[in-house]
């Protein structure tokens, strides 16, 4: 079929050989296809747009802290082979290994190579300083793209400058943090993909999970999670700023639509 004939190019030559292919939902980034191969084993296959060792390391860190994620077969170039699980979701269980997780600690902010968020680089220089890691390589790396229009970038610059600092606490715990945890990242609830890992703050993580979503953690992942580790009652006071990150991934992977939020942040902000 020339579908599989494709998927030959390239394919990892430690696993046998793909004898039938189907596409999968998901994967805006990448393409993600499953795979069934002459072993009659069923694989999912991730073509990235960035080399998929990077995804592999991310996957590791997330397994070797206890979070239950798919078993990576092959990181070769830039594909990612990985066992297709399915399941009855176990919200709970996963609440309690996120918040284990948040518990496995860094010696600093940062993380020994860089590596992705979506299509983007990011930058994960070791740093001693929250604020200040947070600022540089998580609002301030984002302000050069075009998509980010010159006036927004420069009220950010600006805020980097200081104001975002002053917003956050000097040294929290540096958790393992997922980096882009939400419910689209995780399969049959019961297991967690696509990670963007670093040790930092991780409100990071909470703030995102927390945030608007069509498709929201149910309260069972909430009450385990809380369980293990109670969310901080002044969460709320860092929400705005925390979010810059992921508001910013909005605007470079989604363009204008995504504008009139951060927008909204920054004049709420006072900045």
């Amino acid at each position: 079929m020339d579908a599989g004939t494709n998927l030959l190019d390239g394919w990892p030559a430690e696993l046998p050989e793909p004898v039938s292919l189907e596409p999968l939902g998901g994967g805006w980034v990448g393409s993600t296809r499953l795979a069934t191969l002459t072993d009659g084993r069923r694989v999912v296959v991730k073509d990235c747009p960035y080399p998929a060792a990077g995804e592999a390391d991310g996957l590791a860190a997330l397994r070797t802290a206890g979070v239950p994620t798919p078993d990576v077969l092959a990181a070769s170039g830039t594909r990612l082979v990985l066992e297709y699980l399915d399941g009855t979701p176990d919200w709970a269980a996963m609440g309690t290994a996120i918040a284990r997780m948040h518990r496995c600690t860094g010696p600093r902010y940062g993380w020994h190579q860089d590596n992705r968020a979506g299509r983007f680089l990011q930058p994960n220089a070791w740093s001693d300083d929250w604020p200040s890691f947070f600022a540089e390589h998580r609002v301030r790396t984002h302000l050069d793209d075009p998509s980010v229009p010159r006036e927004l970038a420069r009220r950010l610059q600006r805020a980097c400058d200081g104001a975002v600092q002053a917003r956050l606490p000097s040294r929290p715990v540096p958790s393992l943090t997922h980096g882009d945890l939400w419910t689209g990242n995780t399969v049959a609830g019961r297991w967690v993909i696509d990670p963007e890992v670093s040790f930092t703050d991780r409100e990071l993580d909470l703030v995102h999970m927390l945030g608007p979503s069509r498709n929201p953690f149910p309260p069972e992942f909430w009450e385990a999670y809380e369980h293990e580790w109670p969310i901080p009652d002044d969460l709320d006071e860092r929400r705005l700023v925390l979010g810059l990150h992921h508001r910013l991934l909005g605007v470079r992977h989604f363009g204008d639509r995504s504008v009139p939020a951060l927008i909204a942040d920054l004049d709420a902000l006072g900045w």
